[in-house]
């Protein structure tokens, strides 16, 4: 019995070779989806200690008294507490590969993302960089293509 090796052997079943992959899709996407899930829940994770600090002590932001969109301080907490805590369930069942989870998880980073771009007078620092990642969520999640 001789089995051929070489450049006419077929490959084992359930194996992808660069040719056969679709295209588009390069190999570091899912990666890169792996690490959106990653950055929404440790992202979700903060949003809720933002939202904790901000529903317990007022005194810890600084305000601005003629912001257009100006709500009370709890309310932002209580805001970002839901959103954060939204983001961080989707982080997570994102990273065990639901697939429902990369839909929910645009929409919920966009939600944070305008959430932040709100809260931006009273944590400008934190809400750029919140935006920053949210950026990264929606773009990884978007490219994203199921082989």
């Amino acid at each position: 019995m001789s089995t051929s090796v070489g450049p006419t052997a077929t490959p084992p079943a359930g194996s992808r070779t660069a040719a056969s992959r679709p295209p588009g899709n390069k190999p570091w996407v899912s990666g890169m989806v792996l690490f959106a899930g990653v950055v929404m829940l440790v992202d979700g994770i903060l949003e809720v200690f933002h939202g904790i600090m901000a529903i317990a002590e007022d005194e810890v932001f600084v305000t601005t008294p003629r912001y257009v969109f100006k709500f009370d301080l709890t309310s932002w907490g209580w805001i970002h507490l839901v959103v954060g805590a939204l983001v961080a369930v989707t982080g997570f069942f994102l990273v065990k590969g639901a697939a429902w989870a990369r839909v929910a998880g645009i929409f919920l980073a966009s939600l944070s993302l305008i959430g932040s771009f709100l809260s931006l007078p009273y944590y400008p620092l934190w809400s750029l960089v919140i935006i920053a990642l949210d950026v990264f969520v929606i773009w990884a999640l978007c490219v994203y293509r199921e082989d």
